[in-house]
């Protein structure tokens, strides 16, 4: 009896293989991305300087991404997609608004942003540059920065009498100073501990201001 041989042609590659392959394409592209994007818009960046970048042809791009915006966005959930994680673990701190939880706040920022400086650096140029499509998803992931920061704030016991929607302003002021406490420490550069220093007491300052006129904020409500 005859068998009909399940091996792959002569040549040819498993498909685990052709998938890590094109995997390990798609994130030198990013790579790449980032790369370039260190000193210019994303608007300006060119398909065949990126490609040659890489060392693919452009039509290998396009295996990958529909279009440069598209790989825009891509590089919009590797910059902050991890960043919910820390965000979360704060707000489950039940020392709400205490020294202790704005000072780990602040030192989760620059921390982030140690460890993911060019992401950063692309986020706060893009936020409001010319792609739309990288626009809109950075404002939606910052609204679910301050979706997640609302619900944190509700569970905590000095939020009782709150409204929502006034839970719903004091995260996104919350999450507008993050991204400000961030992009300040963009500036700092390497080693320089004064400048550093500067920041985080700064950014601790504004922070428990924020917090003392969330804890009064119920008094000019009327009776």
């Amino acid at each position: 009896m005859s068998h009909t041989s399940a091996a792959s042609p002569a040549g040819a590659r498993p498909a685990g293989v052709r998938q890590a392959q094109k995997q390990q394409t798609r994130q030198a592209l990013l790579d790449a991305g980032l790369r370039l994007l260190e000193h210019q818009n994303l608007s300006s960046l060119g398909l065949r300087e990126l490609t040659r970048e890489v060392g693919v042809s452009p039509a290998a791009f396009y295996r990958h991404f529909p279009d440069m915006a598209d790989l825009g966005v891509a590089l919009v959930g590797e910059a902050l997609g991890s960043l919910h994680t820390a965000i979360r673990a704060a707000m489950a701190d039940g020392s709400a608004d205490s020294a202790r939880l704005i000072d780990r706040t602040v030192a989760i920022t620059g921390a982030y942003v140690d460890e993911h400086r060019p992401h950063i650096r692309f986020i706060a140029r893009e936020r409001f540059g010319g792609v739309q499509a990288v626009r809109e998803a950075i404002a939606a992931e910052l609204r679910r920065f301050a979706d997640e920061v609302a619900a944190g704030l509700a569970a905590q016991p000095l939020s009782a009498g709150w409204r929502p929607d006034d839970l719903r302003v004091l995260a996104e002021l919350y999450v507008d100073h993050m991204v400000m406490t961030a992009t300040a420490f963009l500036d700092v550069p390497p080693g320089d501990r004064v400048q550093r220093a500067r920041i985080v007491h700064a950014a601790g300052l504004r922070m428990r201001i924020i917090s003392i006129g969330r804890a009064h904020w119920l008094d000019a409500e009327p009776s």
